[in-house]
């Protein structure tokens, strides 16, 4: 997978006052993440279509970010598109944490009404009104400021065929391509982080970090041990995302009891909540595809990072699942950084 160089994260000096957000989108799948040999967490849409004798009526297979993206294209002029759009495959598609704007900013490219276009699109890969408040960071836009100040280009041609639509800015890195890439969740590797401490109640990422500490506290003694990495860290930037061969730092889920299994599936739900179902969908289809969520690790890593001391209130710099064609690698302080790459196993 080729990527471009990334850019160092600008650290933000203003705290941003969001309260902690609460996880409320997949309260009614419970139970079924761990049937079957792994988490099938397919909607009732796609649990229907499965099986042709059990549906009533036609499947809906529009997809509103996509058909935004098409209609965005087919307004723009082509000094538009010699700006911000480029072929599929460009390497700079597969790019993630430029931090900025990969190209030319929102405000100097697009018209006021396809700005509005674009905002729509971004709102459609969120998971409604919760996921786009904790991708804007609150309607802050982190040090982007304001929405102006992000980018969103085009690979490919969505009228005629295969696209990508990549929307980048500070701690934030995400995209739609309508299936374009088999087998790769997400349309390729994105990227999201808050300027807040990760422990703090402040940054609009927490919540997931205190799931995270609870399946923790459930591990026993022996547990625990194991997937406790006590010096080191896994980096971050694309690098630290590489799908490789190999033995996963941790402790396999599929060493856990039921009870913690149970937990980690809350954790997978709080990770997915901020993303549109077709997404978080796909992400649980591969998952279930490559020996479900018992072939994952949990790691911990307990050294301190960027001059940033772990203690018993923020006991971990990183966190980390991974395993077949699987990374989502969350590194919680001095901030949140989180990169995630979803696709074939190597």
């Amino acid at each position: 997978m080729s990527q471009e160089v990334v850019n160092p994260c600008p650290e933000c000096t203003e705290p941003l006052d969001v309260n902690r957000r609460e996880f409320a989108r997949y309260v009614s799948i419970g139970s079924a993440l761990f049937a079957s040999g792994g988490m099938g967490l397919l909607s009732a849409r796609r649990a229907a279509a499965a099986d042709p004798e059990k549906v009533t009526q036609p499947r809906l297979i529009k997809n509103p970010a996509e058909d935004l993206v098409r209609e965005l294209y087919s307004a723009m002029t082509d000094d538009q598109k010699k700006a911000v759009c480029r072929p599929f495959n460009d390497p700079a598609r597969l790019s993630v944490n430029p931090n900025k704007a990969l190209d030319k900013t929102i405000g100097t490219v697009y018209t006021k009404n396809q700005q509005e276009l674009i905002e729509r699109i971004v709102k459609a890969i969120s998971s409604g009104d919760k996921g786009w408040d904790q991708i804007t960071r609150g309607g802050t836009w982190d040090a982007s400021k304001t929405f102006t100040n992000t980018g969103a280009n085009i690979f490919g041609d969505p009228v005629k065929g295969e696209f990508a639509f990549l929307f980048t800015g500070h701690h934030l890195t995400i995209r739609c391509d309508g299936d374009s890439m088999e087998s790769t969740a997400f349309g390729g590797p994105i990227y999201y982080g808050h300027t807040p401490n990760g422990y703090s109640d402040k940054n609009v990422f927490a919540y997931q970090t205190e799931e995270v500490m609870k399946s923790f506290d459930a591990l026993d003694e022996k547990q625990r041990e194991k997937a406790l990495v006590k010096k080191g860290n896994p980096g971050e930037g694309p690098k630290s995302i590489e799908i490789k061969k190999g033995e996963k730092p941790g402790i396999s889920i599929g060493e856990l009891s039921g009870d913690q299994k149970e937990l980690i599936g809350r954790v997978m739900r709080q990770l997915l909540s901020p993303f549109r179902t077709e997404d978080a969908d796909e992400v649980m289809k591969l998952i279930k595809e490559h020996g479900g969520m018992e072939k994952i690790h949990l790691a911990f890593y307990s050294e301190d990072y960027e001059n940033e001391k772990t203690n018993s209130k923020q006991p971990w710099s990183f966190w980390r699942l991974e395993g077949p064609g699987f990374v989502w690698n969350y590194r919680v302080l001095p901030h949140v950084h989180t990169f995630v790459n979803i696709t074939k196993p190597a």
